[in-house]
């Protein structure tokens, strides 16, 4: 007969929803507590003995008349509440498997920044597009984009109009330099000609141009071989490569989520500045 002192278990993608993954990041330990109710289907009386908290004490934080503030304590609730080592670091707490992994292997779990992998990006898109409509960044790195942002059914595009008042997303775009020796290698790789190539980054560009009154538009080339298509949307990447047997849409597509202990999610964004910042802006 299950008793209230049963271990909470929430499923791995309740913890990897984006409320709970910003509850988690904030420390907002009272939307953790609603979450928990929410997805574990418990009482606060059920929480307060996993957390070894009284009823009032997470009724209060609950509520939003209490903080937790101490390290102790949140160590406490990740326990209790058998939080998975992903939702741990998102904490800035170390993962309960530390003292486990001392060798040179690692259990995957203790990477929580990839959640998903899709066979291709078609796959992907409606997840994408769902977080790109209230995103405020979105950074996009591919080869011309004409299939990403530059045409007007687009994946991409119909997310940026925003109702009035609010902000315009930064949107930042990074397609292969149609003059650069790379672009030639690229077109020989998927089997067309540098011209139309070229041509297709310069139709990209000047659709791009009709986006400069709707979002903070920023457009610059890159020189080097293509081999990542990234797109970012606020702490949230969705990433791919570019081969010489496919394209980025038809490459499996990994979505990569901010993590403190992740160095996917950063080594991604510093390759993108570096780009950025070395890149030839052209809108």
């Amino acid at each position: 007969m299950p008793t209230a002192l049963t271990a909470i278990e929430l499923p791995e993608w309740a913890w990897q929803r984006a409320e709970a993954r910003k509850a988690l990041r904030t420390r907002d330990m009272g939307a953790v507590f609603r979450h928990v109710q929410q997805y574990g289907g418990v009482s606060q009386a059920r929480i307060a003995t996993a957390v070894a908290m009284t009823q009032a004490r997470v009724n209060e934080i609950i509520n939003g008349r209490r903080e937790v503030t101490r390290l102790e304590v949140f160590e406490r609730i990740a326990d209790g509440l058998n939080m998975p080592d992903g939702a741990r670091h998102l904490m800035g707490l170390a993962a309960a498997h530390d003292a486990r992994n001392s060798g040179n292997t690692f259990d995957l779990s203790e990477f929580p920044e990839v959640v998903q992998v899709y066979a291709r990006q078609a796959v992907a898109s409606e997840d994408i597009k769902q977080l790109a409509a209230s995103a405020e960044e979105l950074d996009v790195l591919a080869v011309r984009g004409l299939g990403l942002i530059g045409l007007k059914d687009s994946l991409l595009r119909s997310s940026l109009a925003r109702p009035a008042g609010q902000q315009r997303p930064r949107v930042r775009i990074l397609l292969l330099d149609p003059e650069s020796p790379a672009l030639a290698v690229r077109a020989v790789e998927i089997g067309e000609s540098p011209e139309s190539l070229a041509g297709g980054v310069a139709l990209s560009e000047t659709r791009l141009r009709e986006l400069s009154g709707i979002c903070d538009l920023q457009v610059y080339h890159y020189d080097m071989c293509p081999t990542w298509r990234v797109i970012r949307v606020d702490s949230t990447m969705f990433v791919s490569t570019f081969d010489a047997d496919w394209e980025g849409h038809e490459s499996a597509t990994y979505k990569v989520m901010k993590a403190p202990q992740g160095p996917l999610f950063r080594g991604f964004q510093r390759m993108f500045d570096a780009m950025i910042k070395e890149g030839n802006r052209v809108i």
